[in-house]
């Protein structure tokens, strides 16, 4: 009788079971070969290579224990991965959609963003906040035109740590009515003593929201009406 001393696993599978790919000319048994036909290693593959190997193995040489449990928990690890991925796939879709749930309840909502420019229609007004670090002293936002004059001062006072909110109702220092356009905002107040200029914030509404990538895994866009498109995380607040 001759044994044959081959192993049964051939290097192509191997490659499928360790993640890579060969062009090995080298075939597999049949019964292993019958598989899943997909091209790849399937567990009811792996257990027909493993019953061939054990079938055909020299009997003066018997295949080591260490080396078929070796090979076992190979395949338990790379099943355990593929696994894994699929659930991690599944959860990033559930958090997606969930974001997406989230955030159109944010439609013809107004909400405040990091900004220093502000859109003033015909009649209308503009509203936002300055971020104030740290208790300070005679707050005031400056609101100032394109060529760079101030045209309206808006005292806000004495500011604990936090968002001091403000409102501007479209009129100049002057007691006239500023024209339509773009206008810049500066904030700043004293603490400690010195001069320091602050943060601010724009309110807008949102009208309209856009998924970003493949199925919105590239995150959220909000549509702001006169500002135009931010990220979602750039969302301070919800008013």
């Amino acid at each position: 009788m001759t044994v044959s001393t081959n192993p049964i696993f051939s290097p192509s599978l191997l490659s499928q079971l360790n993640g890579t790919n060969t062009n090995s000319s080298s075939t597999a048994s049949p019964t292993a070969a019958a598989g899943s036909g997909t091209g790849a290693l399937t567990q009811l593959d792996f257990l027909n290579l493993m019953m061939q190997q054990l079938q055909n193995q020299d009997p003066t040489k018997p295949m080591d224990e260490s080396t078929i449990m070796g090979q076992l928990s190979q395949f338990g690890t790379v099943s355990g991965i593929a696994n894994l991925n699929t659930s991690f796939t599944t959860l990033s879709s559930q958090l997606v959609s969930n974001q997406a749930l989230q955030a159109s309840s944010l439609l013809g909502h107004n909400v405040l963003v990091t900004g220093s420019a502000v859109p003033l229609s015909a009649g209308g007004s503009v509203a936002g906040a300055v971020n104030v670090p740290t208790a300070a002293n005679g707050v005031a936002v400056e609101v100032v035109n394109a060529a760079g004059a101030v045209v309206r001062t808006i005292p806000l006072g004495n500011e604990g740590a936090g968002l001091a909110s403000f409102t501007w109702d479209g009129s100049t220092d002057a007691g006239t009515l500023a024209p339509p356009g773009t206008y810049g905002i500066v904030a700043a107040g004293t603490v400690g003593g010195k001069g320091q200029q602050f943060g601010t914030l724009v309110q807008a509404q949102v009208t309209s929201i856009t998924l970003n990538g493949a199925s919105g895994t590239g995150g959220l866009t909000l549509h702001l009406a006169g500002i135009g498109d931010v990220p979602f995380s750039a969302v301070q607040q919800i008013n």
